[in-house]
């Protein structure tokens, strides 16, 4: 199947439009915000249950607590703000809270990454992923593109235990058919190819394809999977792919230490030693600049991940 996109869309709007869903659908669902209102687009939830959402106010640690504490009577909780304030602001009542009890919530992490671009590097967290999935229990998400984080809030809901949903600030290309299944902790073959897997997450599942597309131009056929949660993972369709291919590639906007390549490298030294490369942030801060920018210069785009292939099949002549 070939991807292509008619339009480009922000994932925290496919968060929005999926929380107003369940506004309809589930009467058990109840919305946090940690003042962020518009910057989570939850207007819509808001419109149409406003006695289900609970405005916080600049208190994270609150927001955490009163979140776990509505998860006893049965509500479904999605607690809102930015990712780096959802996670290493308030580690401490995760953890305790949430983690540790095995409560309900689910964390809605937007402005994930550098790509949120010009607020600089005290909000473009890159170490999340990695805090939330050493948690015990915690299921940890990070769709690609609007489609996907709308179906992935529609399937947090009915998860029973802890989510942490990543999704972010710019529009990017809305690729994912409305109607693909979403099912938590498996994985989705997006292209099939016989020279080396590309497993990618968030945003770089299209810069993924985008570098299929070039290499193809040069003869080199890529296997791509969209890895769309990180834990629990989904170790077949990995596995399977290498088995093949015999080579494989990791792309995620994150830093590379605790993120999805670490994952996948865990699975591969336990079940499968296979040569990898790392497409991903390179253990530092990131710095102001529009999304394309830092995608350039922190080397998680296409041309990174056209090198990084180029580099696997090198070193596995």
């Amino acid at each position: 199947m070939k991807y292509t996109y008619t339009e480009k869309k922000d994932t925290r709007s496919g968060f929005g439009a999926g929380l107003a869903e369940l506004a309809d659908k589930n009467p058990n669902v109840v919305a946090l915000c940690a003042d962020l209102i518009g910057s989570l687009k939850m207007e819509k939830f808001i419109e149409k249950a406003p006695e289900r959402f609970f405005q916080t106010g600049i208190a994270e640690a609150n927001m955490i607590g009163l979140a776990a504490g509505l998860t006893i009577n049965g509500k479904i909780p999605f607690a809102g703000t930015f990712a780096n304030f959802a996670t290493s602001r308030v580690y401490d009542q995760i953890r305790q809270s949430i983690a540790y009890s095995g409560k309900n919530v689910k964390i809605a992490a937007s402005h994930a990454g550098l790509t949120l671009g010009e607020d600089g590097a005290t909000h473009q967290v890159l170490e999340d992923i990695g805090m939330m999935k050493m948690l015990p229990g915690m299921t940890v998400i990070n769709p690609c593109d609007y489609n996907q984080t709308k179906a992935a809030t529609l399937a947090a809901a009915e998860h029973n235990g802890p989510v942490y949903l990543r999704f972010g600030r710019p529009v990017v290309p809305v690729f994912i058919p409305e109607d693909m299944p979403f099912e938590i902790g498996k994985g989705i073959l997006l292209q099939e190819g016989t020279d080396v897997t590309i497993v990618a997450t968030g945003h770089l599942v299209w810069e993924s394809l985008l570098a299929a597309e070039e290499l193809e131009k040069e003869g080199i056929s890529c296997e791509i999977i969209n890895i769309h949660t990180i834990k629990p993972l989904d170790e077949e369709i990995i596995l399977k792919s290498v088995e093949k291919t015999g080579k494989l590639v990791t792309a995620e906007e994150h830093n590379f230490l605790g993120g999805l390549g670490e994952s996948v490298a865990g699975v591969l030294a336990r079940k499968r030693p296979t040569p990898q490369e790392f497409v991903a942030v390179n253990d530092t801060f990131g710095e102001s600049g529009t999304p394309a920018e830092l995608m350039k210069k922190y080397q998680v785009d296409a041309e990174a991940v056209i090198k990084a292939v180029k580099r696997i099949i090198e070193r596995t002549k």
